[in-house]
């Protein structure tokens, strides 16, 4: 009897997990990757963003960020140039949401004033890096709908699930992203960007991975431009969490006065 109702149990525990479908499997490993990344509070690092074209001649940019974690909402970032000279003190600032568009605010020293990019405009290129507007604010769960697809090796004896994610705001430069997540810390791996005609347009990489206190962070992402056979490198250092930053310190008025 204890045998059969030890069997009656586990049937009872596995049957809800069996019938998940790969929209409900998805969802829910994008929620624990977001949870499992959730409680920093704020942080700062620095960070050397290095591009290339398609000869491999490069061109570098010294950058600090801060970033600041918000309840309910998306959260606050801001980056200021330090170098080449041409571009120092350019600052780009970055209030997330989930399905509501981002607001994003650029201040362009050689122009003196601060420009807001538009919600249809977040297809365009930062900075002239591979990286998108649409790139650079926090990835809320709401902003994608998600579908499970398989797991499978993702090197260094790491297991990674892998997730097709589909923007549901609009004016996305991107039909959908297909994500690697790994399957014991739910660390981003690799996302490959497929563009509105449905083609593999751009694919991201992290490596590098260290904690600070409680959370992951990795040294270097890598985005590879397919089309252009252009990239960008950013490499970070310096990371603090927790530093005591507030809504004050992202303040859109004061971006011309950053240094």
């Amino acid at each position: 009897m204890k045998k059969m109702i030890g069997i009656l149990l586990l049937a009872t525990f596995t049957l809800p997990v069996l019938a998940e479908s790969p929209e409900e499997k998805g969802l829910r490993i994008a929620q624990a990757a977001d949870a499992r990344d959730t409680g920093w509070k704020d942080q700062t690092a620095n960070m050397i963003m290095t591009l290339r074209n398609r000869s491999g001649e490069e061109s570098i940019r010294k950058i600090r960020t801060k970033s600041l974690e918000q309840k309910g909402d998306g959260d606050k970032s801001l980056s200021l140039f330090d170098e080449p000279a041409d571009i120092k003190g350019t600052a780009m600032l970055t209030f997330s949401h989930g399905l509501k568009p981002d607001d994003q605010w650029l201040y362009l020293p050689a122009l003196k004033r601060v420009k807001r990019i538009s919600s249809r405009n977040k297809s365009g290129p930062f900075m002239g890096s591979e990286f998108v507007f649409e790139d650079l604010g926090s990835q809320e769960i709401e902003k994608y709908s998600y579908k499970y697809l398989k797991e499978e090796a993702c090197g260094k004896g790491w297991k990674c699930h892998v997730l097709e994610r589909t923007p549901a705001y609009k004016h996305s430069g991107y039909s959908k992203q297909v994500a690697w997540l790994d399957a014991r810390e739910y660390r981003p791996v690799k996302i490959d960007y497929y563009d509105r005609k449905g083609s593999k347009l751009k694919t991201l990489t992290w490596k590098g991975y260290k904690t600070y206190g409680n959370f992951w962070r990795a040294d270097e992402m890598f985005m590879q431009n397919h089309l252009t056979g252009k990239s960008t490198t950013l490499k970070w250092a310096n990371y603090k969490l927790n530093t005591g930053l507030g809504d004050g310190d992202f303040n859109k008025n004061a971006l011309a006065r950053l240094r």
